[in-house]
C-alpha cells in the first residue's frame, strides 16, 4: 500500500486531465507513512550533497524526507523534484536554484532559508514557513495557502500564471490567506495570483506586477505602490490605508471593483 501511495504521489503531473496539479491533495491520504516519514537521515543528505558535481547536483527526486531535520545544509542546485518535505525543518538551509517542482512541503520550516532563483513548479507548500526566507528571482507557482512570508523578500520573482500548461488548469502561486507582512516583492510578477485574504500591511510592491491579480478581502494597510500595475486586478472587500505612492501607481483606475474598496 505505501508503495502505491508513493507511485501516486509521482505520478500525479500525469493526471492533468482529470486534476489540476494544484489540486492535488484530495486523492492523497496525508497521514500515510509515505507522506510523514523519511527514508534517509540527516546524515544520508550530506553524504549525497558530498558526493554531488556541478554535473551531477544532488538528486532527491521521489525520496521521503519529510520530518527531518536539514537546517543549515547548502542545498543549492539540488533537484527535489516530486520530493516528500512535510514539516522538514530547513531553516537558514540554501536551497539557491534548487528544483523543487511538485514538491510536498506541507508545514516545512524555512525559516530565513535563501531559495534565489530556484523553480517551484506546482509545489504543495500549504502552511509553509518562510518568514525571512529570501525567494528573489524565484519562479513560483506553488500553492502557499495560509503560508507565513513575513519580511521575506520574492523581489524580481515570477509568480504569475503559467499560459503555456493551460491543460492542468491556471498554475499561478496561491497565496490565500497567507501573512505577507513587509513582504519586499519590488518588481515581481504577481500577474493573476491568488491574494484573497492575504495580509500584505507594508509590503514593498514597487514596480510590481498585479495584473489581474485576486485581492479580495486582502490588507493593504500601509503597502508601497510607486510604479504598481493595477490592470485588472480586483480588489473588492480589499482593505486599503496609509498607502505610499498611490498616486505613482500604473492602471488603478482599471482595477476591478475599486468601489467595493474598504479605505482606512
Amino acid at each position: 500500500m505505501e508503495r502505491m501511495l508513493g507511485a501516486a504521489a509521482l505520478g500525479f503531473s500525469l493526471l492533468a486531465v482529470t486534476a489540476t496539479a494544484q489540486d492535488m491533495m484530495r486523492h492523497v491520504d496525508l497521514t500515510s507513512p509515505d507522506m510523514v516519514s523519511a527514508e534517509m537521515t540527516r546524515a544520508d543528505v550530506e553524504a549525497a550533497l558530498a558526493a554531488a558535481t556541478v554535473a551531477a547536483p544532488a538528486d532527491f527526486t521521489g525520496k521521503r524526507l519529510s520530518s527531518l531535520d536539514l537546517s543549515g545544509l547548502d542545498l543549492s542546485d539540488a533537484i527535489f523534484r516530486a520530493a516528500r518535505l512535510n514539516k522538514t525543518k530547513l531553516v537558514g538551509a540554501k536551497l539557491d536554484r534548487a528544483i523543487l517542482d511538485q514538491a510536498w512541503l506541507l508545514e516545512a520550516d524555512l525559516t530565513g532559508a535563501t531559495l534565489k532563483g530556484a523553480n517551484l513548479f506546482a509545489s504543495q507548500m500549504l502552511r509553509a514557513r518562510l518568514d525571512g526566507a529570501d525567494l528573489s528571482q524565484a519562479r513560483v507557482t506553488a500553492d502557499l495557502t495560509g503560508a507565513s512570508l513575513v519580511g521575506a523578500s520574492i523581489a524580481g520573482a515570477n509568480l504569475s500564471a503559467d499560459m503555456r500548461n493551460q491543460s492542468m488548469g491556471l498554475m499561478r502561486a496561491v497565496l490565500k490567506s497567507a501573512n505577507l507582512e513587509r513582504l519586499d516583492a519590488r518588481g515581481a510578477d504577481l500577474s493573476r495570483v491568488d491574494l484573497e485574504f492575504a495580509s500584505l500591511k507594508g509590503a514593498d510592491l514597487t514596480d510590481a506586477s498585479l495584473k489581474g491579480a485576486q485581492l479580495g478581502g486582502a490588507d493593504l494597510t500601509g503597502v508601497t505602490v510607486i510604479g504598481t500595475d493595477f490592470d485588472g486586478a480586483d480588489l473588492a472587500s480589499a482593505k486599503l490605508g496609509a498607502t505610499i505612492g498611490l498616486d505613482q501607481a500604473k492602471n488603478f483606475d482599471k482595477a476591478k471593483n475599486r468601489d467595493r474598496l474598504m479605505r482606512k
